[in-house]
């Protein structure tokens, strides 16, 4: 394969082995260094060899975040409160993000789930329910037999049906639910809020001990309207908002004199009320939003 065609072959597929990585990984950085030693593995394979480059592709990838996978979670073993995945911009993406289950798949509410499973639960759930490879594909990747494979795809799918919020919310909806949230935190008033909250709405935030945030998830509807009544909304009135898509959902941003502040992402339950509440604070995620 000569230069053109071989670097043509890899740009090709750079978008979807940018999701791949970025759904195991949960940050942009770590899945652009992936996909970057993706590339020089490619470069300087024999590529006359390989019949099929976006399953060569998709393997070398695959196997590299996984690598990259176990270190991070080491580091997030030590890693100050509660760990959120960092704000991805999906308005402008060139890949079908508009699909339901790829969309689905990139909210903050599945990526959430996702940190929960075990490295190879998460690649082969991912690689058959959302990149729909074959399971023979997959225990390829993953080089596990294919009755093990099926099983960690049966974990897998057992704790995301279990866990995740993953229902579709018309635009409309989500844009007026923030809408009230962001009137809520520029005036205190919090009772017409409070109605579009689940009973058991939880609230998790994010500072990467480099900024204030709650250590441990708040619980409960009481709990979460007093907490955004009593501190986040005195912490952003001074600031101005807008709303962003972050993670293929209507996302809020918050900024005051020294840059972005907060980004906040929802989730929703079948009733289409929201059930979660996502306070990204951590500086160091926070680099990529525009």
């Amino acid at each position: 394969m000569n230069t053109d065609k071989s670097l043509n072959a890899f740009e090709q597929a750079r978008p979807m082995l940018m999701g791949l990585a970025y759904r195991l990984l949960g940050t942009t950085a770590e899945a652009e260094d992936v996909v970057q030693e993706t590339y020089l593995s490619w470069s300087s394979a024999n590529q006359a060899d390989i019949d099929n480059p976006d399953a060569w592709l998709t393997t070398v990838c695959t196997r590299k975040a996984l690598d990259q996978l176990k270190s991070a979670r080491k580091k997030r073993e030590n890693y100050v409160g509660m760990w959120l995945p960092e704000p991805l911009h999906t308005a402008t993406l060139d890949t079908p993000e508009d699909h339901v289950e790829l969309s689905q798949s990139l909210t903050t509410a599945f990526l959430v789930v996702m940190e929960r499973l075990a490295p190879k639960e998460r690649a082969a759930f991912l690689l058959r329910e959302v990149f729909s490879a074959s399971y023979e594909e997959v225990a390829e990747i993953l080089e596990v037999s294919p009755t093990s494979c099926r099983k960690l795809v049966s974990r897998a799918k057992t704790n995301v049906q279990q866990k995740a919020n993953r229902f579709t919310v018309p635009e409309e909806k989500q844009r007026a639910m923030i809408g009230m949230f962001q009137n809520a935190l520029e005036t205190g008033e919090t009772a017409e809020l409070s109605q579009h909250l689940a009973a058991d709405v939880v609230l998790i935030s994010d500072g990467g001990g480099k900024v204030n945030a709650i250590p441990e998830p708040l619980m409960g509807l009481e709990k979460v309207v007093d907490f955004i009544d009593k501190a986040i909304s005195p912490a952003t009135r001074s600031g101005k908002a807008w709303v962003e898509e972050l993670n293929s959902s209507l996302s809020l941003v918050t900024v005051d004199g020294g840059g972005i502040t907060t980004v906040f992402t929802f989730g929703y339950d079948e009733d289409m009320k929201v059930n979660a509440i996502y306070a990204q604070r951590n500086p160091d995620k926070l680099g990529a939003v525009h």
